[in-house]
């Protein structure tokens, strides 16, 4: 049983990793910024306040645990700019601050920066709100921050193209920084899917200080 943090245990994904952990028999501690805003619905849950922006709670929470998830940012909204690679430099920071024994870092990545079939990549789409541009740029700025840091174990996970709620079918297929897409060109994966696929890498870590994505 590893013990694993989860920063943003309360939002579509964060709710679901925590759920994969928990079915697998993992402790789980989730942060959050409102304590009130989580129902602890299992004994294997503790719930902590805490700030992925804010080094020394990464450090406080790191300290306990085998394993720090950040499931933070990726809603629309200008908002989450100011989130996404400030949260990967505060995530190392507190983390590095914990010296040889740090735990792992997981962070939920980005589709926008996987190349696609013809060289381009998902955020090169035709059309795409400016809004998801820029979050899908400030997931590439995370990323190619992570990829400058050689003392944390860190993973990040992209998701396929589309990823929505849907079915829990535990299969998936992996790429590295190529979009996973079917005989039809289409690149989705259920969160639920994605949540398994963070538990294998967590439970059998194959991609440290790698990027790596899944699609159905």
């Amino acid at each position: 049983m590893a013990h694993i943090a989860v920063f943003g245990a309360n939002g579509n994904i964060g709710s679901r990793i925590v759920r994969e952990a928990l079915d697998r028999g993992h402790h789980v501690v989730a942060v959050v910024r409102d304590p009130d805003s989580f129902v602890a619905s299992r004994d294997a849950v503790t719930v902590t306040t805490g700030d992925v922006l804010s080094p020394d709670s990464v450090a406080a929470v790191g300290e306990d645990v085998d394993v720090v998830v950040s499931a933070v940012g990726g809603k629309d909204g200008p908002g989450h700019l100011a989130t996404i690679r400030p949260a990967a430099e505060a995530l190392v920071a507190g983390l590095r601050s914990l010296g040889g024994e740090a735990p792992r870092l997981v962070f939920v990545g980005g589709a926008g920066s996987l190349r696609r079939p013809d060289g381009s990549r998902v955020w090169d789409t035709e059309g795409l709100p400016e809004a998801i541009l820029q979050i899908m740029h400030a997931h590439g700025d995370a990323l190619e921050y992570l990829r400058g840091v050689e003392d944390v174990r860190w993973t990040n996970v992209s998701p396929a193209a589309t990823i929505e709620p849907g079915a829990r079918t535990g299969t998936y297929r992996v790429g590295k920084d190529d979009l996973v897409v079917d005989a039809d060109g289409n690149s989705r994966i259920s969160m639920e899917d994605y949540a398994v696929a963070v538990l294998d890498e967590i439970e059998n870590p194959r991609h440290v200080r790698e990027r790596f994505t899944v699609g159905d």
